[in-house]
């Protein structure tokens, strides 16, 4: 079950991604070269959708009871992704999704500029942690007043 949800998480996580990321480069970028334009409501909405990508991945990246799946897997696609640049960036430019949009724009900019790839290999990471494939159980029915241990090593007559 955990799983599953770290696979519904892995979609939430794209999703924000090209959303998200993709919308916050675009407008950081349109609003390149204009005095203090960070600091108006545009620029601040387009820094809050960047940093708010960010925290959903550092949380996903660190949080020991989600999946690697969450992280995982579009971790994988991006890596995929940006080796589809790297051999044929004619290609991977004709998957992109809402194609003319400004999330598409942003997007294309993270891909073809590399940040992508360097997202992509740091959300794989905990697909190769073992500690994170398994469940933390925690036992509440053993009592240490249950076991003599005297008596079970027969030290008492």
């Amino acid at each position: 079950m955990r799983h599953l949800f770290g696979f519904m998480l892995a979609l939430v996580m794209s999703a924000a991604l090209f959303f998200g990321g993709g919308f916050g480069v675009w407008r950081i970028g349109a609003l390149h070269g204009v005095a203090h334009a960070l600091t108006s409501v545009h620029g601040l909405l387009a820094v809050g959708a960047v940093l708010g990508t960010g925290l959903l991945l550092g949380i996903l990246l660190a949080a020991p009871g989600v999946s690697p799946l969450a992280a995982g897997l579009p971790g994988l696609v991006l890596l995929g992704w940006s080796a589809l640049v790297v051999m044929h960036s004619r290609y991977a430019l004709r998957f992109l999704p809402l194609p003319g949009s400004h999330y598409a724009a942003g997007f294309t900019t993270m891909l073809l500029s590399g940040v992508l790839g360097l997202i992509g290999a740091a959300m794989i990471i905990p697909l190769v942690v073992p500690s994170r494939w398994r469940r933390r159980y925690v036992d509440d029915d053993f009592d240490d007043d249950d076991v003599d241990v005297p008596a079970a090593l027969g030290l008492v007559p």
